[in-house]
């Protein structure tokens, strides 16, 4: 049934946001024992294996609209189902940061306007980035992402190791581009915490759901190019 995969893809990218932002709000500073950038990124790297395998079988585990968009652009997923996927995805980080939120809150001297994981460019950018700078960092950073899915969940390539190389690639994303955008490569993760932050977050939340777009599409048509044998469409495999 179509209504279980949304719902699958709903508690995915709650656990993707709330995980994944969570990290960087909650423990990434943390006096002594923050974890930092790596450990932020290993966060939103381990959320994506961990779901791949909970409900990649259910509704191919995509979490994020740029990769539902990428998936169908390489012929991987029907244009019919992208929107209420999409659907699913923000109500589920939207969730995700509320929950965020109230637990945030509960410490003494929290400020949400010090950015609660949002993404941002120029002076909202963690190394003060220009807006090029970050458009292209998120465009060619989705792109990737996208030719990496595409490939290890390719019929010929080996079985099962599909969530390790996406979520991987998700860790090594984030390595590179928290600096520059606090990185997104997923617009559904930063509409989320940008309604919660509100003023400068949401108005700029149009490059990080244009970019990784953008990014998403060009990945699944070059790597369905690329491919000896374009694969069918398939709904149920181990994605993210």
């Amino acid at each position: 049934m179509n209504s279980k995969k949304y719902a699958a893809e709903a508690i995915g990218t709650f656990w993707l946001t709330f995980a994944g932002c969570g990290s960087a709000v909650i423990a990434a500073g943390f006096p002594q024992v923050g974890i930092g950038l790596v450990g932020v990124s290993l966060a939103f790297g381990l959320s994506v294996v961990t779901m791949a395998y909970a409900i990649g079988h259910i509704s191919g585990c995509h979490l994020n609209p740029a990769v539902t968009v990428g998936l169908a652009a390489g012929g991987r997923f029907p244009t019919g189902q992208i929107l209420p996927y999409i659907v699913a995805q923000v109500i589920g980080a939207i969730v995700a940061a509320a929950v965020l939120y109230m637990i945030a809150s509960g410490a003494p001297g929290f400020d949400v306007s010090k950015g609660f994981a949002s993404n941002g460019f120029d002076a909202h950018s963690p190394g003060k980035y220009s807006l090029i700078a970050c458009f292209i960092t998120e465009v060619v950073m989705t792109m990737m992402f996208l030719f990496i899915i595409m490939g290890s969940t390719h019929g010929k390539a080996p079985a099962g190791f599909a969530p390790l190389a996406i979520g991987l690639a998700l860790v090594m994303i984030h390595l590179v581009s928290i600096p520059v955008t606090n990185t997104s490569v997923n617009p559904a993760r930063s509409t989320g915490p940008a309604l919660f932050v509100g003023g400068w977050a949401v108005a700029q939340l149009w490059l990080f759901w244009v970019a990784p777009l953008i990014g998403g599409a060009i990945g699944g048509v070059l790597y369905r190019w690329l491919s000896e044998e374009p694969a069918g469409i398939v709904e149920g495999t181990k994605r993210a």
